[in-house]
């Protein structure tokens, strides 16, 4: 399996800047916190602008967690913006301003998780991790496991049979992003192209003659309505304004004053705006207190 699929990947995979020769350990951080939920057509542009303005750790923790928020623009999740910044700070204060190499050092700054530590060791630093994402889990539930989905969240015996089929030596980081590749592009979730993959010959589930999970496919979180839209049109204000907004222009974003008031609350709990005296609000000047960016 890992020389079909090496062998696919050489001849597929998509020309990304975080995977180019010539890539930084922070610029695959960045686009690691920047892809979380969030197709690679939106990220792209916007992980170019974040590179060219902040090309080192230390160049964004200079600046006001806000303007993480506001460059961040429509990518979703602006919690992730306050999670880098965070980042960078203590890269700066640990590590002297570079991202450090090893797992459990990536995993101790604030903000990153397991999957996040593991694809910048593997990525940046080559090192041989089990790099877990929901297109590997996809990928590793079909062909080996036999289910057409892979548990809602990673269970110790998925963990261990990632890591058990991870190569050894030089390949184990391109064989990491090979399996991410080929679920996004082939195994995908909905419709998945089996004529087109390399190993549907040796496909568990499609051998199995492609039973259907027990559970439903997982979908998209809603979005029209929710307390996460009246969010974004709240934000979307506050990123367009370079000086603090009256409250009076948030109440115009939307009609239900009980909804837009909750939505305003949470910002502010988590960290994204800061409120004034006044009746004014402004994206943070400051870093959140320790323990709340996650």
């Amino acid at each position: 399996m890992h020389a079909t699929v090496l062998s696919w990947y050489s001849a597929h995979a998509r020309d990304l800047p975080w995977r180019a020769p010539g890539r930084t350990p922070w610029g695959v951080l960045v686009s690691e916190i920047m892809l979380q939920q969030t197709p690679v057509v939106r990220v792209e542009p916007v992980w170019h602008e974040w590179m060219r303005r902040w090309p080192r750790p230390a160049d964004l923790a200079a600046e006001e967690p806000g303007e993480a928020i506001r460059a961040w623009g429509r990518l979703g999740y602006p919690r992730r913006a306050l999670r880098l910044h965070a980042a960078a700070g203590a890269i700066v204060a640990r590590h002297g301003g570079d991202v450090p190499g090893t797992y459990d050092e990536l995993i101790a700054l604030p903000g990153i998780g397991d999957y996040t530590a593991a694809a910048v060791a593997s990525f940046a630093f080559g090192a041989r991790h089990a790099v877990l994402d929901t297109n590997v889990r996809r990928v590793l539930a079909r062909a080996v496991a036999g289910t057409q989905y892979a548990p809602v969240a990673p269970t110790s015996a998925e963990r261990r049979l990632a890591l058990d089929l991870v190569p050894d030596g030089d390949t184990a980081p391109r064989w990491a992003v090979a399996v991410m590749e080929l679920g996004a592009l082939v195994c995908t979730a909905r419709s998945p192209r089996c004529s087109a993959c390399p190993i549907a010959d040796q496909c568990a589930w499609r051998l199995a003659g492609s039973p259907p999970d027990d559970g439903p496919p997982r979908r998209g979180q809603p979005w029209h309505g929710t307390d996460r839209q009246v969010r974004g049109r709240l934000m979307a204000i506050l990123r367009d304004s370079t000086t603090p907004v009256p409250k009076h222009l948030l109440e115009a974003t939307w009609p239900d004053p009980a909804q837009r008031e909750r939505a305003l609350d949470t910002l502010v709990a988590d960290g994204l705006i800061e409120p004034l005296d006044g009746d004014l609000f402004r994206l943070p000047t400051s870093p959140p207190p320790a323990g709340q960016v996650g």
